[in-house]
C-alpha cells in the first residue's frame, strides 16, 4: 500500500528555546560580561535544568498557572547562592532574569525564517510568555507573523491544548500545521495531536563541550540541518 501523501502545511509553528535561539551561548556571554568570576557554562546549565521540573509543577497543580518569566525567576533565586551571588539586589535579579528576552538567534535563524515567511504563516509555539517572545523577536529581528505561546492556551507543551490550539486559532486541521523543533519529545507530542513535524539539528544547544545526538529518528516529516535546509525542502 502506498504511503499517504501529506498536504503542504499552511502554518509553521516553531519551538524557540534551543531551536530558534541559542540560550546556552547567550547566557554564557552575558555571565562573562556581568559576572566573570562565575562559571557561566555551569550557571546556564543549572538555570535551564530547573525549567522542566518547574513546568511540571504547573501541570500537576502544585503551582497555579505562572508565566515562564515567573518560573525562570523562581529558578534563578534558587541557584544564585550556589554560585556566590546570593547577595544580588532585587533590581539586578530582575535585569538578569530578562536575559531570556534577549537571547541571540542561531546564525541561520533569521534568514531561514524570512524565506519560510514568503510562503507560510510562521509563528512561535513556545512555552515562553508573550512579552518574552515579543521582546526577543524585537531584539533578534525574528520576523514572526504573530506570537503564539503557552500563555495563550494556559497549557505548557507537551499538553495537547498547546499544539491543537495553533490549529484552532487558524481554523485548520492539525495536519495543516507543522511544528518545527530541535527536541524529539516536543515533536512526538505534536505528532500525537496530528501535526506534521520537522526536526532541526542543533548539536551545540548545550554548548560545544556537550554535543547533542542529532541522528534521525522515525516519524518526523523532515529532518533538517537548519532553517535554510527546511526552506529548501519546502520549496522556498
Amino acid at each position: 500500500m502506498a504511503a499517504a501523501v501529506l498536504p503542504t502545511p499552511q502554518v509553521l509553528a516553531f519551538d524557540v528555546f534551543g531551536t530558534v535561539v541559542d540560550w546556552h551561548g547567550s547566557i554564557l556571554r552575558e555571565m562573562a560580561q556581568r559576572y566573570p568570576q562565575v562559571d557561566g557554562d555551569a550557571f546556564a546549565l543549572a538555570w535551564r535544568e530547573g525549567y522542566r521540573p518547574a513546568m511540571e509543577q504547573v501541570r500537576n497543580g502544585t503551582l497555579g498557572w505562572m508565566r515562564i518569566d515567573a518560573l525562570h525567576r523562581r529558578i534563578l533565586d534558587g541557584i544564585l547562592p550556589e554560585f556566590g551571588l546570593g547577595h544580588m539586589p532585587e533590581a539586578e535579579r530582575a535585569e538578569l532574569n530578562r536575559v531570556w528576552h534577549r537571547l541571540s538567534p542561531w546564525p541561520d535563524a533569521v534568514a531561514g525564517l524570512q524565506r519560510l515567511k514568503k510562503r507560510f504563516v510562521i509563528t512561535p509555539l513556545s512555552n515562553g510568555n508573550i512579552a518574552l517572545l515579543t521582546h526577543m523577536a524585537k531584539n533578534a529581528g525574528l520576523p514572526w507573523d504573530c506570537v503564539l505561546s503557552a500563555e495563550v492556551f494556559k497549557a505548557y507543551k507537551p499538553d495537547p491544548a498547546a499544539y491543537l490550539g495553533v490549529a484552532d486559532v487558524f481554523e485548520l486541521s492539525p495536519e495543516a500545521v507543522m511544528l518545527v523543533a530541535a527536541h524529539h519529545s516536543d515533536l512526538a507530542g505534536a505528532r500525537a495531536c496530528g501535526l506534521q513535524t520537522a526536526y532541526i539539528e542543533r548539536p551545540q544547544e548545550f554548548g560545544a563541550a556537550r554535543p547533542k545526538d542529532v541522528s534521525p529518528k522515525p516519524g518526523n516529516t523532515y529532518h533538517c540541518r537548519d532553517f535554510l535546509d527546511l526552506a529548501e525542502r519546502l520549496g522556498c
